[in-house]
C-alpha cells in the first residue's frame, strides 16, 4: 500500500456519514410515506454523486489515484452485492405483508443493523490479514464457493432461513398478527405483545448477517485498508433504501444480475488467490516463500472488470425481458 490516508480525513469523513445517515433516519420518522419514482431517482442520484466526490476528495487528500480507485472498485463491489440484497428484502416485506408506508423505516432499521455487522467483520477481517497472511486462501476459496451459490442457487434461500429463526421464536414470544404503525410493541385485550414489525427486523437482521459474510471477503479482494473498505460499505448501503423503492417489481426484470454478481464474485476469489500466492508463508507451498509469477491483478483492472460484468449482465437482462414482452404482445 503505499498511500497513506490521514487521521484527521478519517476522522471528520466518519462524523459526517454519521450525520448523513441520522439526518436521514430523522425524516423517515418524521414523515414515514411512499417515495415516488422521482424522489427515488434524486435520492439514489445524490448518493451516488456523493461517492464519486467523496473519491475526488481522497484523491486529493491522499495524492494517489490509486486510493481512489480501490475506493470506486469496492464501492461498486458492494453496490451491486448490496442490489442482490434487495431480491430478499422484497420477499420479506411480501412474507410479513409490511405496509408500504413503513417499508422506510424498516429498510433503514435494516441498513443501520448491516453496518453495524460489517463494522465488526471488517475490524475482525482486518486483524487477520495483519496477523495471518493465509487467510487470503479461505477468502478466496469462500468466494469461488459464494460465485458458484449465486450462479446456481439451488433450493437454499436466505429468506427460508430467516422466516425459519421467525417461527422458532414465535414458540416463545406473544406476537400479534397485526401491526400498529411502526410500533415494536402494541396491547391487545389489556396485555402487551409484540407486533410482527419485532420479527420483520429480526429477519432483516438474519439476512445482513448472511450478506455480511458473503461481502466482506469480496471487498478486502479489492483494498486491504479498513477504511475504504468501511466507508466503500456505507456509500453502497446509503442508497439501497431508495434504490429499493426505485427498482421495486422491475428487478424481476433483470434476471441474469446474479451470474453478473457471480462472475464478480469469482473474479475477486482468483485475485485474493494471486495475492496469497505473492505474500504467501506456508511451507507446504513454494517452500514457505512467496510465488513470484502468480499475476498482480491492478485496481484499474479490477474497476474495468466489476464495470463490464455488471453491464453485460444488466444489458442483456433487459433485451432478454423486451423480447419476451413482443412474444407476449404477439402471442
Amino acid at each position: 500500500m503505499d498511500f497513506v490516508i490521514p487521521a484527521w480525513f478519517e476522522i471528520t469523513a466518519m462524523v459526517v456519514l454519521v450525520l448523513i445517515l441520522a439526518a436521514d433516519l430523522l425524516i423517515i420518522l418524521k414523515r414515514p410515506h411512499i417515495p415516488s419514482a422521482k424522489e427515488a431517482t434524486l435520492w439514489v442520484v445524490f448518493y451516488v454523486v456523493l461517492a464519486l466526490v467523496f473519491a475526488v476528495v481522497m484523491l486529493w487528500v491522499t495524492g494517489s489515484t490509486d486510493a481512489a480507485g480501490q475506493f470506486v472498485a469496492g464501492w461498486l463491489t458492494e453496490y451491486s452485492l448490496s442490489i442482490d440484497n434487495l431480491f430478499v428484502f422484497i420477499l420479506l416485506m411480501s412474507q410479513f405483508a409490511v405496509p408500504r408506508k413503513y417499508q422506510q423505516e424498516v429498510l433503514m432499521v435494516g441498513i443501520i443493523i448491516a453496518l453495524v455487522l460489517r463494522a465488526v467483520f471488517i475490524l475482525l477481517g482486518a486483524a487477520l490479514i495483519e496477523n495471518f497472511s493465509w487467510i487470503f486462501y479461505i477468502f478466496g476459496a469462500f468466494l469461488l464457493y459464494t460465485a458458484w451459490r449465486q450462479a446456481f442457487p439451488g433450493s437454499d434461500d436466505d429468506g427460508d432461513t430467516s422466516t425459519g429463526i421467525v417461527r422458532f421464536l414465535r414458540r416463545f414470544i406473544d406476537i400479534t398478527d397485526h401491526y400498529d404503525g411502526s410500533k415494536l410493541r402494541t396491547v391487545v385485550k389489556g396485555k402487551k405483545v409484540w407486533t410482527p414489525m419485532l420479527m420483520v427486523f429480526i429477519a432483516i437482521g438474519v439476512t445482513d448477517l448472511i450478506f455480511a459474510i458473503d461481502s466482506i471477503p469480496a471487498i478486502f479482494g479489492i483494498t486491504h485498508h479498513a477504511f475504504i473498505v468501511f466507508t466503500a460499505n456505507v456509500f453502497a448501503l446509503m442508497g439501497l433504501r431508495q434504490l429499493y423503492f426505485l427498482l421495486g417489481n422491475l428487478l424481476d426484470r433483470l434476471r441474469y444480475l446474479h451470474y453478473g454478481i457471480a462472475f464478480i464474485l469469482a473474479f475477486i476469489g482468483v485475485k485474493l488467490f494471486a495475492h496469497a500466492l505473492h505474500v504467501n508463508e506456508l511451507p507446504f507451498i513454494n517452500g514457505g516463500k512467496p510465488v513470484s509469477w502468480a499475476p498482480e491483478i491492478s485496481t484499474v483492472a479490477s474497476l474495468i472488470v466489476i464495470i463490464a460484468a455488471m453491464g453485460v449482465a444488466t444489458i442483456v437482462s433487459i433485451a432478454a425481458s423486451r423480447r419476451d414482452s413482443k412474444k407476449d404482445a404477439a402471442a
